[in-house]
């Protein structure tokens, strides 16, 4: 399945190079807050002391890290200072660098709709209303029709209005099919009519928007129950990949979506948006972390292929720095 080499991690040197700068733009502000705030935090000090690491536990937990997160970075520091006796202040960079790398959760190595049997590729797309879900939905379905998958969209958020005309404007953007209906439908109909459809038309992926209220958790958990068992009526194994779309410019407020949904569904992979307006993409690593869910998609613009698969190591070294 060739199509998807836009997403594939084998690409050209100039590929890679110039998604390396939109992820240090994207993370501009990010980076500028840590580093300023690192500075701050080891300032007249030449070695990793106890006070540099309260200094430094503070810097984390105030950029969104969470606190969970941050005291497993401080002990892991800890046990690296006593193992190598002496760190100066020079390595701290280097030091979080490795340890907020083994903390975060690795992303699948290859493209998982690669492997036979699995057409077509079936994403449900969850989260709160103005995280940028939808927004999310139409990037992946143009990152897709550009490697040329044959791509069908759902609207199964019939509940939000103007919900289901705004994934039919990302399909005229992207020249992809939208199956709807009215609002108010079973958004579970809606589902398995866009299976039908996808798979009538021989469809290589499929992206279902669901709807973005968090009501009581039992209500959420019944509707997004109902439109798997549905899905699997007309592709056994669907969905393959639950996505939970996040705004990373919510900061803790986006651990407690995922809290909420996670314990609703069983996602298993993320997206985080709005990472080029923001100071707050230390949360990135305390969501990894935390519910031990792989980041997979990252939003660092605004432009339609502003949309990256997330590598741990790139992100980690764009937001420390040398």
């Amino acid at each position: 399945m060739g199509f998807f080499s836009l997403f594939s991690r084998n690409k050209t040197v100039e590929q890679a190079d110039a998604e390396k700068a939109d992820l240090e733009r994207g993370l501009d502000k990010t980076k500028e807050s840590v580093l300023k705030k690192i500075t701050r935090a080891v300032a007249g000090k030449s070695s990793i002391d106890e006070e540099v690491l309260d200094n430094l536990e503070e810097v984390l937990v105030t950029s969104d890290v969470g606190v969970e997160t941050t005291l497993e970075i401080i002990e892991r520091i800890q046990e690296r200072v006593k193992r190598d006796k002496y760190l100066g202040t020079a390595e701290l960079n280097k030091v979080l660098r490795e340890e907020i790398c083994a903390l975060l959760v690795e992303s699948p190595q290859e493209d998982p709709w690669q492997q036979e049997g699995k057409t077509p590729y079936v994403i449900m797309v969850v989260g709160v209303n103005g995280v940028g879900k939808t927004t999310t939905i139409g990037k992946l379905a143009y990152k897709f029709k550009q490697s040329g998958a044959k791509v069908v969209l759902g609207a199964a958020d019939t509940f939000r209005a103007a919900a289901v005309e705004q994934l039919q404007e990302w399909g005229r953007r992207t020249d992809v099919p939208v199956v709807a209906q009215a609002m108010g439908s079973d958004p579970a109909s809606v589902a398995f009519d866009t299976l039908k459809s996808a798979v009538a038309k021989e469809a290589d992926v499929v992206i279902i928007d669901t709807a973005g209220r968090l009501h009581n958790k039992i209500g959420l958990m019944n509707e997004l129950t109902k439109i798997k068992n549905v899905m699997k009526k007309v592709v056994p194994e669907a969905p393959h990949e639950i996505l939970l779309v996040l705004d990373a410019s919510t900061g803790q407020n986006a651990i407690e979506q995922a809290k909420q949904f996670t314990a609703a569904t069983e996602v298993n992979v993320l997206a985080l948006t709005k990472l080029d307006g923001t100071a707050k993409g230390g949360v990135a690593i305390g969501i990894s972390h935390q519910f031990n869910i792989p980041i997979k998609y990252i939003g660092v613009g605004e432009k339609i292929s502003d949309l990256q698969l997330f590598n741990k190591i790139s992100f980690v070294e764009s937001l420390f720095g040398e």
